[in-house]
């Protein structure tokens, strides 16, 4: 399945009233892990009120530890502070990457924007190297977009 399928999905899911916004962001997670074959952990951090940290939202794939990261920590902390896209190729190469699995290969980060604060963010972990395009931060925008209407 490639994005522009899932992009009215996406829509769907986000349009369900009926369900809480968590159980809406599981079934995000769920879809993008289900049906892109290299996205092998899926999962948003939000921003703790006022604190300089993010705290763990719904995800999919193995457990992690990380469920509160400063800001400027790892590449979602650093997404925080900067507000841009992080697309990170070989995660070994990164300095400041907080190693979730020995078996995660690369990762992207795409901030979420709600009245042009930066509130949150989804993470993506890939066991596969170097597997993120263009398109996968294009979709990934597009996904954030619609979270956002959660708020």
């Amino acid at each position: 399945m490639i994005f522009k399928d899932l992009k009215p999905q996406v829509e769907t899911i986000v349009s369900h009233t009926e369900k809480t916004v968590d159980e809406r962001l599981l079934n995000i997670c769920e879809l993008l892990e289900t049906h892109i074959a290299y996205y092998n952990w899926v999962g948003f951090y939000f921003r703790n009120g006022d604190k300089e940290e993010l705290h763990l939202g719904p995800y999919v794939g193995a457990p992690t530890d990380h469920k509160v990261i400063p800001f400027g920590k790892g590449i979602c902390g650093q997404v925080a502070v900067s507000n841009e896209n992080f697309v990170v190729p070989d995660v070994a190469a990164q300095d400041n990457y907080i190693a979730c699995s020995i078996t995660v290969k690369a990762e992207i980060v795409i901030p979420i924007f709600v009245n042009e604060k930066n509130i949150g963010q989804i993470d993506i972990d890939s066991n596969t190297p170097d597997p993120f395009t263009e398109a996968d931060e294009r979709f990934l925008e597009f996904v954030c977009s619609q979270v956002a209407k959660l708020f």
